[in-house]
């Protein structure tokens, strides 16, 4: 969804921000997260210049597995990109983390002592096929492209899996995936070991070997996903909404806008159009529907206009 900013001022003025809440709650209570980050430019009164603030998304979407609920993506805004933003936004969240290799999850992400982490990592092929692309782009070297033709014969596997339950989509990547990814990984720590460190092909090659047990937890469970594209798409408005609205005019314009964000992607997340679904929600808490009765306004509480589209 794109936004213009007087469209946003007017929407921030009507949805209580309760709605985004218990879209949150929900979203964060499902036990498997997809989570990224976008920056967005923020005035810094005084200073003649804008800071970079941080929008961060935690999605949820069961429909690749046939799981139970329904689809939802929590925004949250933040001043700057510290650690202790994601820390805080998961403070009370257990379950899987698909994320990328941002160093402020490893708080969440890695064991303390003898004690496991709070969150079991699921890192992103993606980000490992889109390192080799770049380098395949700029040189054509052979060892990229079967990497990536290796890398591509595992996204087969998940297109063909898409949409079936989670306990046939575990067995077929046990049975098929499995061998595919120990093969990969056995390559590239050979081809790793031919090329200087300092190369970009072998910086690709060791970004993956890196993390290389986050990369392959998505073979654990059938619920998970081989990348955290997830969340990175719904990141996509907000980087077109920086075409209308080159920044925001403070912190809290910021959280009102992730209120915003929550309740409009998780409309469309569930085959309704974001617009006339608000519009509804501002009408119905203008005629005073009570907090009590908040649970009959999320997106997935409305009929959808059209059929959902499932990925992952």
């Amino acid at each position: 969804m794109t936004l213009t900013a007087a469209q946003l001022s007017m929407l921030v003025e009507g949805i209580d921000w309760r709605l985004a809440e218990a879209i949150g709650t929900y979203a964060l209570s499902q036990g498997i997260i997809w989570t990224d980050d976008t920056p967005i430019a923020v005035l810094a009164p005084g200073r003649g210049r804008t800071r970079q603030g941080r929008f961060w998304v935690y999605a949820f979407d069961p429909r690749p597995w046939q799981g139970k609920g329904a689809p939802a993506a929590f925004y949250r805004y933040s001043p700057d990109r510290k650690g202790e933003r994601p820390r805080g936004h998961l403070e009370d969240f257990e379950g899987w983390l698909h994320a990328d290799g941002y160093t402020g999850y490893d708080a969440l992400t890695q064991p303390h002592g003898n004690r496991p982490p709070q969150v079991p990592h699921v890192a992103g092929m993606a980000h490992v096929r889109r390192k080799l692309f770049e380098v395949f782009e700029a040189t054509k070297p052979q060892i990229a492209e079967e990497a990536l033709q290796c890398i591509a014969a595992l996204y087969a596997i998940e297109a063909e899996i898409n949409g079936k339950p989670a306990e046939l989509r575990l067995a077929e990547r046990q049975a098929r995936s499995k061998s595919l990814l120990d093969r990969l990984h056995d390559w590239l720590l050979t081809q790793r070991r031919r090329l200087s460190g300092k190369s970009t092909l072998g910086k690709a090659m060791q970004y993956a070997l890196n993390r290389w047990e986050a990369l392959a937890r998505y073979l654990e469970d059938g619920r998970l996903s081989i990348d955290n594209n997830l969340a990175e798409r719904q990141l996509r408005g907000i980087a077109l909404t920086r075409k209308n609205f080159p920044f925001l005019g403070s912190d809290a314009e910021g959280k009102r806008a992730a209120s915003i964000y929550t309740v409009a992607e998780t409309a469309t997340l569930n085959g309704l159009d974001p617009e006339p679904y608000i519009a509804a929600v501002i009408d119905r808490l203008a005629r005073g529907h009570t907090i009590g009765r908040l649970h009959e306004l999320p997106p997935w509480n409305s009929k959808p206009e059209t059929p959902p589209v499932v990925t992952g």
